[in-house]
This record gives structure tokens, C-alpha cells and sequence, in this order.
């Protein structure tokens, strides 16, 4: 009888424990969803960091070849990007081959 009963306790913590594990999963499908749409999600922040603008600071100053002032940035996203990429991908691969 005392088999019965420890291996229905058994059965019960496993459970328990799955039910935990489908929360926390669900708690990360959301987050994923949520930033998939772009939404942020609580504690994020829609003001760039420091880092951030020392990165576009030093980027542009390599490609300008003079410190900028970086006056206002804009977070923006955009398909369109990523759509020109997948097409400059695929065209490269249409591209003829030279017969010698």
C-alpha cells in the first residue's frame, strides 16, 4: 500500500513540476511573440543606451572620416530591409557563369 501511495506522490510532484515548466514556457513564447510584433515588454526601454550611440558615433565617424554630432536617433524597423537583403542574396545567385 505504501508503494501505491509514494509512487502516486511521485506522479503528483512530476506533475507539479510540469506545470511549472508549461508556465515559465509560456511566459517565454509570450515575450518572444510580444518582441516579434515589436512591442516592448516591461523594463525594456525604448531610449537608446550609451553603448549604442557610441556604436553609431564610431561607425559613422569611420565612414565620414570626421567625429559627428549625433543630434536624435530613431529607432525604426522596417520589412523593407530585410526584403531588399533576401533579394540581393538571391539574385546573387542567378548570376552567369563564363564558359572558357
Amino acid at each position: 500500500m505504501t508503494a501505491e501511495l509514494d509512487r502516486q506522490q511521485e506522479i503528483l510532484e512530476a506533475l507539479q513540476g510540469l506545470r511549472q515548466e508549461l508556465g515559465r514556457l509560456s511566459d517565454r513564447v509570450a515575450a518572444l511573440e510580444a518582441a516579434a510584433r515589436g512591442t516592448p515588454q516591461a523594463g525594456s526601454s525604448e531610449v537608446a543606451s550609451e553603448e549604442l550611440l557610441l556604436v553609431i558615433g564610431a561607425a559613422v565617424a569611420a565612414y565620414l572620416g570626421k567625429k559627428p554630432r549625433i543630434r536624435q536617433v530613431r529607432l525604426l524597423s522596417s520589412p523593407s530591409w530585410a526584403q531588399h537583403g533576401r533579394a540581393t542574396i538571391q539574385a546573387s545567385h542567378a548570376l552567369p557563369h563564363r564558359h572558357a
